[in-house]
């Protein structure tokens, strides 16, 4: 394309953008100073209430929710960089394309909620110190396709949890996704996985120390590393796992899962 249509076209894509940023910013309930100025006025006792609204695409960065009620809210595209969301309730929200760079939702209620595809990392250097904390989290039947590198789940209640691909092939369905959840060096100390589907993820170097893990699926899994000691892995569904350099010291259950004839690198796990 010649330089003199160049210009043109990437002045329109810009325009374009800022028409549909502004699309979404008329479309939520409320603006970000509205949220701004009833957080101020609430208090953790008495928490706001953004239940079922609106709030997509809204800069609602560094602020303190104050144990908030979101649940039911569209939170889709809406920026939490280095929010604090701790305690707050956000059951079925739908947080696909929010910015969580530094979020704190430890103790959250997340049951149900979708975060697909959000942004985890300010840039492709994608440093670990920057990923959300989830520690302690009630994340039940939550649905994750996402790079969460170095991401804090620990004691998180993580029960019936999708981290499986959105699709099997990148692009196949209504959204481009990359193929796997990423979450190397993530923790999971002392997490409830009960029939999580993890199936596919890339877990290098994770932290599932103690984790429950009976039931879940760890099909096609990269555990490369991974430490899994004390973990509880009755009934897991490990079948083309990765186990090079895995921890297996005091695992229970191990017996009993599924699949184990057929893991990967079975002999260079740590006993």
């Amino acid at each position: 394309m010649p330089p003199a249509v160049r210009r043109p076209v990437f002045v329109a894509l810009v325009l374009l953008g800022i028409l549909l940023g502004s699309v979404g910013a008329v479309a939520a309930d409320l603006a970000a100073r509205e949220v701004t100025e009833t957080l101020v006025k609430a208090a953790r006792d008495k928490p706001a209430d953004f239940s079922t609204l609106d709030l997509t695409y809204l800069d609602l960065s560094g602020l303190d929710f104050k144990a908030a009620n979101l649940s039911d809210a569209d939170l889709y595209g809406t920026d939490f960089t280095g929010a604090n969301l701790a305690s707050a309730d956000l059951s079925h929200t739908r947080l696909d394309r929010a910015v969580l760079i530094g979020a704190d939702l430890s103790g959250a209620k997340l049951v149900g909620a979708t975060i697909l595809r959000p942004t985890i990392f300010s840039d492709m250097r994608f440093d670990q110190t920057e990923a959300p904390s989830f520690r302690g989290a009630v994340m039940t039947k939550v649905r994750v396709q996402a790079r969460m590198d170095g991401a804090d789940f620990s004691q998180a209640d993580l029960t019936e949890a999708d981290f499986s691909p959105f699709e099997d092939r990148a692009g196949e369905g209504t959204i481009t996704t990359v193929p796997r959840n990423e979450l190397n060096n993530a923790r999971f100390y002392e997490a409830r996985l009960v029939k999580a589907n993890l199936s596919r993820a890339i877990m290098r170097f994770a932290d599932l120390r103690y984790a429950d893990l009976s039931g879940a699926s760890l099909r096609g899994a990269e555990l490369i590393g991974t430490d899994l000691e004390g973990a509880d892995l009755t009934g897991a569904d490990v079948t083309g796992a990765d186990f090079a350099r895995v921890n297996l010291k005091g695992v229970k259950g191990l017996e009993t899962a599924i699949g184990v004839d057929a893991v990967r690198n079975m002999d260079m796990a740590l006993r």
